[in-house]
């Protein structure tokens, strides 16, 4: 059985989220890049940790009243990074990084879901980021969760010359914004169970 936990990261983090950075994106930040967003209060710095669990018997806890979890085979490994920043009434999702062999699994959907469920606990009113225009999986994701095309960055990435595209999310501080997360939430928990993951803590309850 394999867990999930998506969840603040830490000072303790940094050196995974580092190696983490230089496999997704071959090393756009530093230690001394993921330390500043860890002291800015305008940053959320999210991690998604997966551990194996397999036969300890033990059922995953759905939510943060449980009294521990599993036991674990083997230390949780930092497999996702989000990362947002809240700017006036906007949350600018700056990073979605999962880990090249935990893609095409549904993981980038449930923590962009997080970041999301962040910045409506920010009452930050829209969402914006940019996209390669290849990247045909990450814009899917984005327009079902209600990302629009806006605009685009000519030759904005320096590696490939490839443009990027500017997508918007507005409503987030709505009441429906929320209902619409939760009901995201549990076709996205369905799926994931359906492929052998569990949450061991629900620490984004909607």
């Amino acid at each position: 059985m394999r867990f999930l936990e998506i969840k603040p990261l830490t000072p303790e983090h940094l050196p995974d989220a580092v190696e983490l950075d230089r496999l997704c994106f071959g090393g756009i930040w530093a230690i001394e890049g993921y330390r500043r967003e860890l002291e800015s209060p305008n940053s959320d710095l999210l991690g998604l940790w997966t551990w194996d669990g397999a036969g300890t018997g033990t059922p995953p806890l759905q939510n943060r009243a449980g009294t521990g979890t599993p036991p674990l085979q083997v230390p949780p490994t930092l497999i996702g990074i989000g990362c947002l920043w809240a700017i006036l009434e906007e949350a600018h999702i700056i990073m979605l990084a999962i880990h090249p062999q935990f893609q095409r699994q549904g993981l980038g959907q449930a923590l962009l879901l997080a970041l999301l469920k962040s910045a409506g606990d920010r009452q930050l009113e829209r969402s914006t980021l940019e996209v390669r225009e290849s990247n045909l999986a990450a814009v899917s994701l984005y327009k079902k969760f209600g990302f629009k095309e806006a605009g685009r960055r000519k030759r904005y990435y320096e590696d490939t010359g490839e443009d990027a595209l500017v997508m918007w999310r507005s409503g987030l501080e709505k009441p429906e914004f929320q209902q619409y997360l939760a009901v995201e939430k549990v076709q996205m928990c369905a799926r994931l169970n359906q492929k052998k993951w569990h949450w061991a803590i629900d620490n984004f309850e909607l």
